[in-house]
């Protein structure tokens, strides 16, 4: 139980993270292709973000050096293309339905939820797996 509610917290911070880059990303650059490279924007910054929370608060994971980091890092983001449309796809969902601001960003805080509840699980089987000795 104490996990889940760690993850959570966590979950949160990056979900503000990622809603914040977005929304500083719109009020900096109003051009074309505005929305999605705030969306994009976001990603990144909540990608990096969750990964040094979940691997030093969840999972405890120590890299072996910075070669192995970045192949941890490498896995888990390719775990999180699946959850990363998950994602996209309630917030635009939400954007072309409801045509406010508040309202993408309410779709793309539900798409993390889901995502990130999915993501957990690869992660764990996956990502930070520990190795048979």
């Amino acid at each position: 139980m104490k996990l889940a509610l760690v993850y959570a917290i966590l979950a949160l911070i990056a979900t503000a993270a990622n809603i914040g880059a977005q929304d500083l990303t719109l009020r900096v650059y109003s051009g074309h292709f505005s929305l999605i490279t705030s969306v994009i924007v976001g990603t990144g910054v909540g990608l990096v973000l969750k990964y040094v929370l979940d691997k030093r608060y969840i999972f405890g994971f120590q890299s072996k050096n910075m070669v192995h980091d970045g192949q941890t890092f490498v896995l888990y983001a390719v775990m999180g293309v699946a959850t990363t449309v998950i994602f996209w796809g309630f917030e635009f969902g939400f954007h072309f339905l409801f045509e406010t601001k508040e309202m993408r960003y309410l779709g793309g805080i539900i798409g993390l939820a889901i995502g990130y509840v999915a993501k957990y699980h690869l992660d764990k089987r996956y990502v930070f797996r520990t190795e048979a000795i």
